[in-house]
């Protein structure tokens, strides 16, 4: 039995919560993942997972086999980068996270430059609204808007952005402009689902928050979408500053209600705390973040 495959195939079942999911994401047949993990008890003399219809769960030798395995196979993986030169040279695979809209708009053009400087390098660009794991997720860098949940990563502040209220031009005409959040129930409003709520919006006055009820005339679950609902007039939507940068410079969406804006979010590229930093990941932040401020200014 090769040990270090059966910790990979273990882990791939816990992180996938089934033998038929690590099955799929491994690409190999469920019945030679079953028998690895059972070789794997076997040899071990102890049992590590329970199987139900359904999940995979962790007996207590499980939780503290695998969390080892999971650091065994780290240190095998930067063993093996060392050899291949990765820490000596750009060179190697990196995957960036990055939100949906920022990542399309501003991280994918510093990508296709950074590659094209860097031939060495095969890049998986990651686009996602949600905060992934850096660890579990295997990512090395990743750009997060708003404060970080996880003071332990590192960090390089790039600017920032805010939520603000727009309307079209055209819908201003018709409805008039908002002047405080209370005139906001009068109003037809485009939310963004997951992301603001579909039946208040909160504000800040006179340094205290203010909970204003809206009328969702139309929820989204993409900020795309809820920026052209507003273009096209339907109503008021609330997103981030810079998925709405060129509307705004076309004149096709006006800001509202700016001075009860919250404070702006940080906009920041983060990264796990290691001890020897891979010259592509060096590479890449130092590539990144210049180019990244200052879309951000």
């Amino acid at each position: 039995m090769d040990r270090l495959d059966a910790m990979g195939v273990l882990l791939a079942v816990v992180e996938s919560g089934s033998l038929s999911a690590a099955s799929r994401q491994l690409k190999t047949p469920l019945a030679t993942v079953s028998r690895k993990v059972s070789e794997l008890e076997a040899h071990l003399g102890a049992q590590l997972v329970t199987r139900t219809n359904r999940r995979i769960l962790l007996t207590e030798t499980g939780r503290a086999y695998v969390g080892a395995a999971r650091e065994i196979l780290a240190r095998v993986e930067e063993a093996e980068r060392v050899a291949a030169g990765e820490y000596s040279a750009v060179k190697g695979e990196l995957t960036v996270s990055a939100p949906i809209v920022f990542g399309r708009l501003h991280v994918l053009p510093v990508v296709v430059d950074f590659l094209k400087a860097y031939p060495d390098i095969d890049l998986r660009l990651a686009q996602s609204d949600r905060f992934a794991n850096l660890v579990d997720d295997h990512i090395d860098v990743a750009l997060r808007i708003g404060n970080l949940p996880d003071s332990n990563m590192i960090a390089a502040k790039l600017g920032t952005v805010r939520r603000v209220v727009y309307a079209s031009p055209g819908y201003i005409a018709r409805h008039g402009a908002p002047a405080s959040s209370g005139d906001l129930a009068d109003h037809d409003c485009i939310t963004f689902e997951n992301v603001t709520a579909a039946h208040v919006w909160r504000f800040l006055e006179d340094g205290r928050e203010q909970v204003a009820p809206i009328r969702s005339r139309l929820v989204v679950n993409t900020a795309e979408a809820a920026v052209d609902a507003a273009i096209a007039g339907l109503g008021l939507t609330r997103v981030l500053s810079y998925q709405v940068a060129r509307p705004v410079a076309d004149g096709l969406l006006v800001p509202l209600l700016e001075a009860f804006e919250h404070p702006p979010l940080p906009v920041q590229l983060v990264y796990p705390p290691q001890g020897l930093v891979p010259m592509k990941l060096r590479a890449f932040v130092d590539f990144a973040v210049p180019r990244l401020r200052a879309v951000l200014r």
